[in-house]
């Protein structure tokens, strides 16, 4: 195996590659940019006009997504994946990631779209380090683009594994992206009706990308909808289903964010049970939240909770409310 598919190892290690780039036997180059990023380019003959980035460990503990990563970066630098697509590979907070916790000072996964210029510290740093590199990844023209933000969580989801479609001025959801997204095993959608400061929100507002977050519950490891995963995503770096079926996209179940709740003290305080599910259907008038004089409550009938958290800071969302579309 190349060394630089040892990506992850050296990520871990704080090290720097002695060989910053390398080429497979079949022509794939392998090109280290910065720590935890890898740049794949196949060889021109092979070379499907896809750009797609594929990132996770914006949140430290949450290992499963960059383990697959990690995997995919293995079987190309093994020679046993022959990319037709350029790809960025992207572990997106090393500290956090060497650390073993959800970040070092503050979420990295909200400080994009410029957030981290009003900001300081390690993770405002490398949120300007990662946008300069998704925008330098995708600068060449006439080329289809695609983002995946890979995440798990705590609490598990009533529906399984669901993405997230950030919002952007003047712009719907293509049939094909939401076709490839059930592929991927994705079995609802979750769009945002405001600009969201993350990192795929930043691809889709300020680079014009099909970016998703594809959020992948609290599924072991060894669960086969990770294998299914896998497979996937070697099929589209190999160039195969560019063009899947649209009628896909109906077994997709449509969300809409009602309405966000924001931490606003440190007495912040959710009223809900531990094993609440995203999604979880809950009875109008249920109280979600308190926050010194401000409750929160369910409003409307079908209305869920998704990525509830209250070790956000103050002033930054704790979670979202959501409707079926």
């Amino acid at each position: 195996m190349l060394s630089l598919g040892k990506l992850l190892e050296l990520t871990l290690a704080g090290r720097e590659p002695a060989q910053q780039t390398q080429m497979t036997v079949a022509g794939t180059r392998l090109r280290w940019l910065a720590e935890g990023a890898l740049e794949i380019t196949p060889a021109a003959s092979r070379d499907c006009g896809l750009d797609l980035l594929l990132s996770a460990g914006l949140h430290g503990n949450e290992t499963v997504p960059v383990a697959l990563l990690d995997e995919l970066i293995h079987a190309i630098a093994r020679g046993e994946l022959h990319p037709h697509a350029r790809v960025l590979f992207l572990f997106g907070s090393p500290g956090a990631l060497r650390r073993g916790g959800r970040y070092l000072e503050q979420d990295l996964n909200r400080l994009f779209c410029g957030r981290h210029e009003l900001s300081s510290g390690p993770d405002a740093i490398r949120a300007g380090e990662l946008e300069r590199l998704a925008e330098s990844f995708f600068a060449q023209p006439g080329r289809a683009r695609l983002h995946y933000d890979l995440h798990t969580s705590m609490r598990a989801s009533a529906i399984g594994p669901f993405a997230i479609c950030p919002w952007r001025e003047g712009q719907s959801t293509p049939r094909q992206q939401l076709a490839r997204l059930a592929a991927l095993g994705m079995r609802g959608v979750l769009y945002h009706r405001a600009s969201v400061p993350t990192f795929s929100g930043y691809s889709s507002q300020h680079l014009a990308v099909d970016a998703f977050n594809l959020e992948l519950g609290n599924l072991p490891a060894s669960h086969t909808f990770y294998e299914t995963l896998e497979q996937r995503l070697r099929g589209l770096i190999q160039g195969e289903g560019a063009q899947p079926n649209e009628s896909l996209a109906d077994e997709l179940q449509p969300y809409r964010v009602v309405r966000e709740i924001i931490k606003h003290s440190d007495g912040f305080q959710w009223r809900l049970s531990e094993d609440l599910e995203h999604f979880g259907e809950l009875p109008r008038g249920t109280l979600l939240a308190v926050d010194e004089s401000k409750r929160w409550l369910v409003e409307e009938e079908g209305e869920r909770l998704v990525l509830p958290s209250a070790r956000v800071r103050n002033g930054m969302r704790a979670g979202l409310v959501v409707a079926p579309l």
